[in-house]
C-alpha cells in the first residue's frame, strides 16, 4: 500500500491543482489551527517533535500525526469531490506514504472510497467537459487512485472496483479517451463535480496478496517499449503511467482467489488479445503477462473453448514474432510462447497455426545445435516438449534432428538425476527435466511403435520416420536415461511422495515400462517396492495431494484433465504390471507386496465411481480393463494364492454385483467381458460349496451365461456364424476374453457341478447346440476350440447334457459335426 499511495502523489500534484485551488482554502482552514511552522516541518527529516513508531514506515512526528488526523477528518467530511481531492493532496504533501503504517493507509483508502475514481473514469471516457479538467487528466487521476486502492486486497475485491474492469480493458485496447456506452455497470451521469460524495463501505471479500508498481517503473522507457511505440498503428497513444495503472488494477484482481473468473466474465481475453495484436502501450511487457496468468492452470480449457479464434490469432502472431526475433530475445520468448499454446487437440484443425509451428521448429533446429548454457537449453527443450504435445513428430523435421532432440533431452536427464543422494534439484532444473520427460515419452512411441514398424518403407509424407538404425540409437539413449530415473527414484523417501516432480519422474518411467520391461530387468524388479508403495500411498490419500492436483491441472501431455483422485499413479503403472505379472521373478516380488489387494481396491473404487454415473455420462475406462488383465495373470499363474488370499473373495463379491449391471451397458462391453472372464477364472479354482449356493454366485453365473451366449448369431438361414451386432464393434478386443471365458466355464463345471443346473436352466446348452447344428462354420478355429472345450466338460459331468449333445450330433449337420473331441466324449462316430 505504501507504493500505491506514492503513485497517487505525482498525479495529485499535477492534476488536482486546477480543480482544487478554490476548495483547498476551505480544507486548509480545517487544519490551520496547528502550531506555526508545523506544516513545513511535517514532511522533512529535521522536523521537531518526538518520533512515533509505525509498522512498515519510518514513522511520523507528533505534529505530523496531528495534522494527519485533521486531514482525515476533512477527507471524511468533504462536501464534494473537489474537497476530497484537496484533502488528499494535503495528506500526500504533509505525510509521505513511506512514513505511514498500514492501518493509517487503510483509513485513507477507506475515506477516499471507490466512488470518486470510478466517476473520474466514466467522465473521462465520456469526454464531457463539466469537470473543469481535460479528459486525459481525469483519466490519469482516476486510474492512479484506483491503482493505489487496488493494492489493498479488500479494495481490489470490492464489487464497485470490479465494475470498472470493462472500462479499464477498453482504455487499454482503444486508447486514452473514446466513446463507450456502459451496460448499466456505472452511472453515466457521474462526474467529478457531483455533489454525491458518499463513501463505499468496503466490505471485505476473499482476497489474496496483490502486487504494486512504483513510480519509477511508470516512467521507464526500455528498448522493447520504444519498439512498440514505433510499430503501433495510428491510434491515440495511451500514457505509460496510465497504462501501468490499468495493468496494476487488473493484475491485483487477477491475484484474488476468484480473480481470473472475474476478469474472464468481463471480456478480458478478447480485449487483451486486441491490446497485444495492436501493439498498444505496455502490451508486451504487461498485457502478455496478464494473458499468460489467465491461460494457466484450471482456466485454460475454458478460456480456449470460449475464445479459440482470438487466441489462435494471437498465437500465430506470437509465433511469427518469435521467428523474426533476434537471438537473445528469441531465447526469452521460448518461455513466453509456452504459456500461449492451446490444450492438446484444440488447434490441430488450424492450418495457419500449423504453418506457424512448422516455422518455429525451423528456428529451433539451429538453436538446439548451438552451444548453450543449462538455462538456455532448458528453455528450448521445454518449448520443444510442448510443441510435441501439440502436433507430435509431424512438424519436427528430418529424422537426424529428431534423434538430436531426444539425445539432448536424455543428456539433460542423466546429468540432472545422477547426482549424489541428498542433493536437491532446483525448481528450474525440475522444470527442465519435466519437459525432457515429455520428449522421452514421445520418443518411446516414435521409436517403439512408429519407427520400427515403418523402418523398411517409411512413408513419404512423414519426414520424422526413423530408420531401423536410428530407432535402435534412440532406444539406446532412452535406456540410459531411464536407468538414471530408476536410480533417482530408489533414493526417494516416502515423505516426498507428494512432490509433483517425483510424480512426473514416476509417470515417465511408467511410459517406458509399458513398452519395455525386458531391458534393465534386475533394476526394474528392484524398484518394484517403490513403485507399488508409491501407488498405494496415493490410493490411500496418505501423501500431500494439493501440489499434485495443481500440477495435473496444468500438464497438457496427459489426457487426465479432471480433478486429482489419487488413482492416477497406479493407472500409469498398470500397463507395466501386465508385463511384469506374467514373468515369474517380478511376479513373486509383486505378490510379496500384496499387489492383488491393491488392484482389487482400484477396481472397487473405479466401479463405485462408474455406477454413480448415468448411462449418458458413463464412459469406458481402459485402466479398469488393464487392472483386470493383471489380475487374470495372477489367477492363471498363482492358483494357490487365489484360493487363500481374502482379496479374491472381495473381488468375487464385486464381480457378482457389477456384471449384472454392465451387461446392459453397450459402451462398457469390453469391461463386462473382463469381469465375466475374471469371475469364471476364479470360479474354476473353487471347491464345491458344502451347503446351499449363495444367491450372488448363482446370479453371477446366470448373467455370465447369458452374456457369453449373446456374442454369436447364426441368423435365420444356414451359413457361417457371425458376430452379433452388439459385439461386432468390440470384437477385436473382446474375442480373446470370450474364448477364455468359455474355457473357464468348462473348468467351473468340473470344479463345481452345481453350475450344470444353471447351464440348463438358462438355456445356454440348448441355444448353443441349435446354433452349431444350423451354421455351416464358426468364425475361426480358436472359437470352435473354445466352444468344444466347454461342451466336452458338460458332457463329462452331466449325463443329461451328454445325451442332449449326442442326439443333436446324430440328427444335425453343420459345425457341430466338425468337433472330433466332442464326438469322442459323447460316443458319436
Amino acid at each position: 500500500m505504501d507504493v500505491g499511495m506514492s503513485r497517487v502523489t505525482g498525479g495529485l500534484s499535477t492534476n488536482v491543482t486546477k480543480v482544487t485551488m478554490a476548495d483547498s482554502a476551505d480544507v486548509t482552514a480545517v487544519v490551520s489551527s496547528q502550531p506555526p511552522g508545523k506544516e513545513e516541518q511535517g514532511g522533512g527529516e529535521g522536523g521537531g517533535g518526538s518520533e512515533r513508531d509505525a509498522e512498515g514506515g519510518g514513522g511520523l512526528t507528533d505534529a505530523q500525526a496531528e495534522v494527519l488526523e485533521r486531514c482525515l477528518h476533512a477527507l471524511k467530511h468533504a462536501t464534494n469531490d473537489s474537497h476530497t481531492l484537496a484533502a488528499l493532496l494535503l495528506i500526500t504533501r504533509l505525510c509521505p506514504a513511506s512514513q505511514l503504517d498500514k492501518p493509517t493507509l487503510r483509513r485513507i483508502f477507506e475515506a477516499v472510497g471507490l466512488n470518486l475514481p470510478a466517476r473520474l473514469l466514466v467522465t473521462a471516457v465520456k469526454g464531457t467537459d463539466s469537470s473543469g479538467l481535460p479528459p486525459h487528466e481525469l483519466l490519469s487521476l482516476g486510474t492512479a487512485l484506483l491503482a493505489a486502492l487496488s493494492t489493498d486486497p479488500e479494495m481490489a475485491s470490492h464489487p464497485q472496483l470490479l465494475t470498472t474492469i470493462p472500462l479499464l480493458l477498453g482504455i487499454l485496447a482503444n486508447g486514452p479517451v473514446h466513446q463507450q456506452k456502459q451496460d448499466g455497470e456505472l452511472s453515466p451521469d457521474c462526474n467529478i463535480q457531483s455533489e454525491d460524495s458518499s463513501k463505499t463501505d468496503s466490505s471485505p471479500d476473499n482476497v489474496a496478496k496483490s502486487t504494486g508498481e512504483d513510480q519509477k517503473s511508470k516512467k521507464k522507457v526500455d528498448a522493447g517499449s520504444e519498439a512498440e511505440e514505433s510499430a503501433r498503428p495510428s491510434s491515440p497513444k495511451l500514457d505509460k503511467a496510465v497504462a501501468a495503472d490499468c495493468y496494476q488494477i487488473l493484475t491485483a484482481v487477477c491475484s484474488l482467489p476468484k480473480g481470473p473468473d472475474q476478469l474472464l466474465s468481463r471480456g478480458a481475453i478478447p480485449a487483451l488479445c486486441q491490446v497485444v495484436e495492436q501493439k498498444q502501450t505496455l502490451s508486451h511487457q504487461r498485457g502478455l503477462a496478464l494473458l499468460g496468468c489467465l491461460l494457466s492452470g484450471k482456466t485454460k480449457d475454458k478460456v480456449w473453448s470460449k475464445h479459440r479464434a482470438e487466441l489462435l490469432s494471437l498465437l500465430v502472431g506470437l509465433s511469427k514474432d518469435f521467428c523474426q526475433s533476434k537471438d537473445q530475445s528469441r531465447l526469452d520468448m521460448c518461455a513466453q510462447l509456452v504459456h500461449f499454446l492451446p490444450p492438446v487437440g484444440v488447434a490441430v484443425e488450424s492450418e495457419e497455426l500449423k504453418e506457424a509451428v512448422a516455422c518455429v521448429w525451423g528456428v529451433l533446429r539451429p538453436m538446439l545445435q548451438a552451444k548453450l548454457t543449462p538455462k538456455q537449453i532448458g528453455l528450448i527443450l521445454v518449448l520443444c516438449a510442448c510443441l510435441l504435445d501439440l502436433y507430435g513428430w509431424e512438424l519436427v523435421g528430418p529424422p537426424k534432428f529428431c534423434c538430436l532432440l531426444v539425445n539432448r533431452a536424455c543428456v539433460e536427464v542423466r546429468m540432472g538425476l545422477e547426482e549424489p543422494p541428498g542433493n536437491e534439484l532446483s525448481p528450474q532444473l525440475q522444470h527442465t527435466l519435466t519437459g525432457c520427460y515429455r520428449i522421452m515419452e514421445a520418443a518411446i512411441e516414435q521409436a517403439c511403435c512408429l519407427g520400427l514398424s515403418q523402418a523398411a518403407t517409411p512413408p513419404q509424407s512423414s519426414t520424422s520416420s526413423l530408420s531401423l538404425q536410428q530407432s535402435r540409437q534412440v532406444l539406446g539413449v532412452l535406456q540410459e536415461s531411464f536407468s538414471a530415473l530408476m536410480y533417482h527414484l530408489q533414493q526417494v523417501d516416502p515423505s516426498r511422495y507428494g512432490d509433483p516432480f517425483i510424480f512426473a519422474t514416476f509417470r515417465a518411467l511408467c511410459s517406458w515400462l509399458a513398452e519395455e520391461t525386458s531391458c534393465l530387468k534386475e533394476e526394474v524388479t528392484g524398484l518394484l517396492p517403490f513403485l507399488i508403495n508409491y501407488s498405494r500411498s496415493h490410493m490411500r490419500g496418505e501423501s500431500a495431494e494439493q501440489g499434485l492436483s495443481d500440477w495435473m491441472s496444468q500438464v497438457s501431455v496427459t489426457e487426465e484433465r479432471g480433478p486429482w483422485t489419487g488413482k492416477e499413479a497406479l493407472r500409469y503403472l498398470l500397463p507395466a504390471l501386465c508385463h511384469l505379472s506374467a514373468e515369474e521373478g517380478p511376479r513373486k516380488v509383486l505378490l510379496t507386496l500384496d499387489t492383488p489387494a491393491l488392484l482389487v481396491d482400484y477396481l472397487s473404487q473405479g466401479w463405485t465411481s462408474l455406477k454413480g454415473k448415468s448411462s449418458v455420462t458413463m464412459s469406458r475406462d481402459p485402466s479398469m480393463e488393464t487392472a483386470c488383465s493383471v489380475l487374470l495373470n495372477f489367477t492363471v499363474t498363482e492358483p494357490e494364492r487365489v484360493r487363500k488370499d481374502p482379496c479374491f473373495r472381495a473381488l468375487e463379491t464385486l464381480l457378482s454385483e457389477a456384471l449384472p449391471v454392465l451387461v446392459h451397458k453397450p459402451r462398457l462391453l469390453v469391461l463386462a467381458a473382463n469381469f465375466c472372464t475374471l469371475g469364471l477364472m476364479i470360479g474354476r479354482l473353487k471347491s464345491p460349496p458344502t451347503g446351499s449356493v449363495e444367491a450372488a454366485q448363482r446370479r453371477f453365473f446366470s448373467t455370465a451365461l447369458r452374456f457369453l451366449r449373446g456374442a454369436l448369431d447364426s441368423g435365420s438361414s444356414p451359413g457361417p456364424v457371425k458376430v452379433s451386432l452388439g459385439w461386432e464393434e468390440s470384437w477385436d478386443e473382446a474375442q480373446e476374453l470370450w474364448r477364455l471365458g468359455l474355457q473357464a466355464l468348462g473348468g467351473c463345471v468340473h470344479a463345481q457341478p452345481w453350475i450344470i443346473t444353471v447351464v440348463r436352466d438358462e438355456g445356454w446348452l440348448k441355444h448353443t447346440l441349435s446354433m452349431l447344428s444350423l451354421c455351416s462354420a464358426l468364425p475361426d478355429q480358436h472359437t470352435q476350440g473354445a466352444l468344444e472345450e466347454a461342451l466336452c466338460a458338460m458332457a463329462d459331468q452331466c449325463p443329461l447334457c451328454k445325451l442332449d449333445i449326442g442326439d443333436t450330433m446324430k440328427n444335425g449337420k453343420g459345425a457341430l459335426n466338425c468337433m472330433k473331441n466332442l464326438k469322442k466324449s459323447v460316443g458319436v462316430k
